[in-house]
């Protein structure tokens, strides 16, 4: 019998034994890959639809996102009003989004409406119209709050650091200005959708508790459309970097507070470094505990909040540092910042910290791992970028073995001073 009057035994995250539950695969008529994932204790699901239609492929700025964006406004036989009670009526929530490579249309939704959603999908992407009249109230709005948001110093810093590391032209360094939503029209959009969407390449993630006929569903809505019918076009965007590396932007005469990035280009995924940086990463300015939340927020009290990343990209990444300060201590912490690395590189990482890193990194991992979709989520990430179910043992292999003396050589490969852009938003 169980005693409640004993505390169970404490096991540091360190020595669980994390699984990656493995998914099923089928395929379509069209051969469109399904990546399916059946777990969970809620009726609940999710179908995730995966275009290459992101800004890699496009002509003119903007077009990509825009044409995501509109996919819910309007068909040939459903204004956008309609498309929007209809799954409301049903409980469910589609959402679409647009990132770099890829761009996506996403359902959530009670498993028994399934029959009733999969058609409207289906609908979107072989009927969407684009109405003048909807683009029109898109392009306002998207102009609004693009005057609104280039008040603020961090969504300011967000778009320049990007264009100094990658180039204005590369998707990754592109920004929108008024006048590209000025130039959208409505033809943009019906090319790019025919060509990335209607004729597109396409794969398919769902997750939660599918029904027994999930396979049939997909197929009966899915498997006639004409996608992955044509090869997909190879577009190779050359990375263009800025020529200097420290910049100082006034975007308020009268600002008190600032954006600091401070940045680095860096591989994918597929650098056999990647895994042992993102260790290096946490202890940097990873998470709550790191060297920067502890130097610059605790002890200097700069900042409410520091952190360092990994940018999540497929063809390139990039390190970045970021946070926002009052103007009286911009070059105190810059200046902080740069002494870390320093002590990453000429100090040796003590066991006890390197063990707390080595903890948070499993924990999270372990809440990453926390239900079906969370589960598909990471598995899509893999996918996507051309890896396989060892790159997940060895992530973890890395977190547990990793040594101090590794760390500090990768610290000093590229936590150089030199090797970062530095940037100041005011």
């Amino acid at each position: 019998m169980l005693n409640r009057k004993k505390s169970p035994a404490i096991v540091d995250a360190v020595e669980f034994h994390l699984q990656l539950k493995p998914y099923t695969k089928f395929t379509l008529d069209n051969g469109v890959e399904v990546y399916s994932l059946h777990a969970g204790a809620q009726e609940v699901l999710m179908v995730e639809m995966v275009f290459f239609a992101g800004n890699w492929y496009e002509e003119k700025n903007i077009v990509a996102a825009t044409t995501n964006f509109m996919l819910k406004n309007g068909t040939k036989q459903k204004s956008a009003f309609a498309i929007n009670e209809h799954f409301d009526f049903y409980g469910a929530y589609l959402n679409r989004g647009c990132q770099n490579e890829t761009a996506t249309l996403t359902l959530h939704t009670l498993g028994k409406h399934l029959p009733k959603l999969l058609p409207v999908m289906s609908e979107l992407l072989t009927d969407s119209v684009f109405p003048e009249e909807e683009l029109a109230i898109y392009k306002q709005n998207q102009k609004q709050r693009l005057t609104i948001n280039l008040k603020k110093c961090d969504f300011v810093a967000n778009r320049l650091i990007d264009k100094y590391l990658f180039g204005v032209d590369h998707p990754y360094g592109k920004f929108s200005s008024a006048e590209d939503y000025e130039a959208i029209n409505r033809e943009d959009l019906i090319y790019y959708y025919n060509k990335f969407y209607t004729h597109g390449k396409c794969i398919i993630f769902t997750a939660g508790v599918l029904p027994a006929d999930i396979k049939e569903q997909l197929n009966n809505a899915f498997g006639s459309l004409p996608l992955n019918q044509q090869p997909l076009p190879k577009v190779v965007h050359p990375t263009i970097t800025a020529t200097e590396k420290k910049y100082n932007i006034s975007n308020d005469a009268n600002g008190v507070q600032g954006a600091i990035r401070l940045a680095r280009p860096f591989p994918n995924r597929h650098h056999p470094d990647f895994s042992k940086v993102q260790v290096l990463n946490n202890l940097f300015g990873g998470f709550f505990g790191s060297r920067l939340m502890s130097n610059i927020r605790e002890d200097k009290g700069y900042t409410y909040g520091i952190h360092s990343y990994l940018q999540n990209m497929i063809e390139q990444s990039a390190w970045m540092v970021s946070t926002e300060a009052g103007k009286d201590v911009f070059a105190a912490t810059i200046a902080e910042v740069y002494k870390e690395m320093a002590r990453l590189r000429d100090d040796k990482i003590e066991e006890s910290e390197l063990h707390l890193v080595r903890n948070f990194m499993m924990g999270s991992l372990l809440s990453d791992l926390d239900g079906p979709f969370q589960t598909i989520s990471r598995w899509k990430s893999y996918i996507l970028n051309g890896l396989d179910e060892n790159y997940f043992h060895k992530a973890i292999n890395t977190i547990k073995t990793v040594s101090a003396d590794e760390l500090q050589e990768l610290a000093k490969k590229y936590l150089n001073e030199e090797a970062f852009f530095e940037l100041v938003v005011v």
